[in-house]
């Protein structure tokens, strides 16, 4: 591993972060689409939370509320124990991830189109995509290298989206391995993020997330205890703090940058742009809930 600032391929650090938003939106427009709450309510899951968490996890097997609790991170634990273990008594993890399958490929080609789907730049971007997979490790990544372990669908279109998803649940791991070197937990993460106004808003924040209002409380005066966090929102030692997690989530990410290069990566952003623009103007997110993910 190497940053990419001591690359000699040049590459800027700044297109590390640009590249992930660029195809970001390929991956999770699914946590949004009709087509997933209707294939995962087929399955007997609820729509929401429990079909998301069953949804990223199934790929590790059937795992504990605390293993989901582990990786996915910024979630109160009891809202996770409410529905994980409970959804692998409703449907498998291998139909779950059979069903992820159907999804991404309905939704995308429902807010794409098939011409779309079927051009040469289509194909281009899953080619670069599936390339850039190649210098990605699973050490210390368990989302990444149970989505890994899935291999490789063979069409371009799910080729495209097993792609994003790799790379942005290797990106996800790294993350949290940069806020752990923060000693932020998964509230003090939340709220810090959502402090910055690049996140959720903090409605949103404490509606999907599940934590109470005394434990938002609870730590938040520890963030100000800490000097990160005050009435008018983060400090400039907060403000720092986030910026250097930010910083070395894009380092823990720049492999597969480096391994394309410069240009080949200009090419990902722009033609990964242009697509999440037409899943935008489709209607694939709303401003609000893509602002933070889900």
């Amino acid at each position: 591993m190497v940053s990419a600032d001591q690359h000699p391929s040049g590459l800027d650090p700044a297109v590390v972060a640009r590249a992930h938003r660029a195809i970001e939106p390929l991956h999770a427009h699914m946590y949004f689409a009709p087509e997933h709450d209707e294939k995962f309510s087929a399955l007997g899951l609820r729509p929401g939370r429990m079909s998301y968490f069953a949804g990223r996890a199934a790929p590790m097997g059937a795992v504990g509320a605390g293993v989901v609790t582990a990786t996915f991170y910024n979630f109160s634990p009891s809202l996770v124990a409410h529905m994980i273990p409970r959804a692998w008594t409703l449907a498998s993890p291998d139909q779950v991830v059979d069903a992820r399958w159907e999804v991404a490929r309905a939704s995308l080609t429902r807010l794409l189109g098939a011409d779309v789907i079927d051009s040469a730049e289509f194909a281009e971007l899953a080619g670069l995509l599936r390339e850039a997979c190649d210098a990605l490790t699973p050490e210390g990544r368990p989302l990444y290298a149970g989505h890994a372990d899935l291999g490789w669908p063979g069409e371009p279109l799910l080729d495209l989206w097993h792609a994003a998803t790799l790379l942005r649940e290797h990106r996800g791991d790294g993350h949290i391995a940069a806020l752990l070197h923060a000693d932020l937990n998964g509230l003090e993460a939340l709220i810090t993020h959502t402090a910055t106004g690049r996140g959720f808003t903090l409605p949103a924040a404490k509606a999907t997330r599940g934590w109470s209002e005394d434990e938002w409380a609870a730590e938040s005066a520890a963030l100000v205890e800490r000097g990160l966090l005050s009435d008018d929102g983060l400090t400039a030692e907060g403000q720092d703090l986030r910026a250097r997690i930010e910083a070395e989530t894009d380092v823990l990410s720049a492999d597969p940058w480096l391994l394309l290069g410069p240009e080949r990566t200009a090419r990902v952003i722009d033609i990964g742009k242009g697509f999440a623009r037409q899943l935008v103007a489709g209607g694939a997110f709303s401003a609000e809930v893509f602002a933070g993910g889900r």
